[in-house]
């Protein structure tokens, strides 16, 4: 049996029937393979997942009932292996069927198998390619649908199924990068390579020239405008894209996050770029530390609007998570605004598409602090439509730049505190 096929069907199942993320699970799935068969096995996995809802359209019309859960998944993944990754299909079919007959929820349905996607196969990849882009799950696509509308929805969803072009934030000279290794410069100044390889074999990487970065997540930093000598907390800092923004810039950065693990990448980063930066495993709820100039809170959130790169986010989870999250949030924000002076500026970001992860946090924190003020000038950044603005901050969403490739959904906004500290930011959180 291929080792990397299965494995990638190991993982589609892992996510799809235990509600688990890929990072959550890969590592002990895709240990005992190869190198290159455990890039393989992600890649299929990835690529199921991201068009698992066109594979079901396009296997329904075939299936009396609905199959066992790990057969739609072999069936799922051959589809997808055919029409997104160009496999042979009397290969892909082939391995489709002892991919069945190796599994043991799936003993007896190769036959099933085989048919059902040879019959799918007879309408030709005209068919495949007529089916809708795969669209987003209830919980997600009704209240992104009520806040945006569908046409924007139907936008972010064909952002989703194209997938992320890799995006680098650059130490300096972007136009210089671009150039060597084959990319563009984005509106906003970051460097984006259409064709993606194997990132730490890349011009530029061993001397720490740039590290990996979305686009929009670039952003925040770019709107906090860190100054030489300023002193900036980053306060969920890992993995440290926008704590090595901060240090590039000149400012004295602690970076906070309550992750020893994902810190770990942090001081490697910073050690490959040449930056310095002093790095606290803590509860940033509970830390304590004298006032700083800015604050930088990259909240935990949903994650929604970084699906084009997590296809398995959809999939995996649903809305029960979300009181507990805006709850942390709103918690995050009244900490960030006690660890800044009185007058200092804090950067509250989500990578997130829901409203009530932005704008209503805002209004939220602005009814609790009533000498907060919001700041939408510092906004007003290269490559930024003010279009995007809006009273409570910056709206970035996947369908943006739809012909440069998108770029992941973003909330951004910059607090400001009553100079004279009479906004009650410093009370309990």
């Amino acid at each position: 049996m291929d080792t990397a096929r299965a494995a990638a069907l190991t993982l589609i199942r892992e996510v799809t029937e235990s509600g688990r993320l890929l990072p959550e699970v890969s590592d002990k799935i895709l240990a005992p393979l190869s190198g290159p068969d455990r890039a393989r096995a992600m890649r299929l996995a990835l690529t199921t997942l991201r068009w698992k809802d066109r594979a079901d359209r396009a296997l329904g019309p075939h299936l009396r009932m609905k199959p066992r859960p790990e057969v739609l998944n072999v069936m799922r993944l051959a589809l997808c292996e055919i029409y997104v990754e160009g496999a042979a299909p009397h290969g892909a079919v082939g391995a489709a069927v002892d991919l069945s007959r190796g599994t043991e929820r799936g003993k007896g349905q190769a036959g099933l198998v085989n048919a059902v996607l040879r019959n799918v196969l007879r309408k030709g990849p005209e068919a495949w390619e007529a089916l809708p882009v795969p669209r987003l799950p209830k919980w997600l696509r009704k209240p992104l649908v009520t806040d945006f509308g569908k046409d924007a929805v139907a936008g972010m969803e064909i952002a989703f199924a194209a997938g992320a072009p890799l995006d680098l934030t650059v130490k300096d000279d972007p136009e210089g990068w671009a150039e060597q290794l084959g990319g563009t410069v984005t509106p906003t100044g970051s460097v984006r390579l259409a064709r993606q390889g194997q990132v730490s074999k890349l011009p530029g990487y061993d001397e720490g020239a740039w590290w990996v970065q979305d686009a929009a997540a670039a952003v925040p930093v770019r709107a906090l405008d860190p100054q030489p000598g300023e002193r900036v907390l980053d306060m969920c800092a890992a993995p440290g894209g926008k704590t090595m923004q901060i240090a590039a810039a000149g400012a004295e950065v602690t970076a906070l996050d309550i992750s020893e693990g994902r810190l770990a990448q942090v001081h490697e980063n910073l050690a490959r770029c040449g930056l310095a930066a002093e790095v606290v495993a803590a509860d940033a709820l509970e830390w304590q530390g004298r006032p700083f100039d800015a604050v930088l809170l990259d909240a935990p959130c949903s994650a929604t609007g970084t699906i084009r790169r997590h296809p398995d986010l959809p999939v995996a989870k649903t809305s029960d998570a979300f009181p507990e999250l805006f709850a942390l949030q709103e918690r995050l924000i009244d900490r960030a605004l006690s660890l800044v002076k009185p007058g200092g500026r804090v950067v509250f970001c989500t990578c997130s598409l829901l409203i009530d992860e932005g704008e209503e946090q805002v209004r939220d924190a602005l009814a609790r602090h009533p000498g907060l003020t919001v700041e939408t000038a510092p906004l007003s950044i290269p490559g930024i439509d003010s279009a995007w603005v809006g009273p409570e901050g910056l709206r970035l969403r996947p369908d943006y730049w739809p012909d440069l490739g998108g770029m992941d959904g973003f909330f951004v906004t910059v607090l400001r505190r009553a100079p004279h500290g009479d906004d009650s930011a410093g009370g309990p959180v």
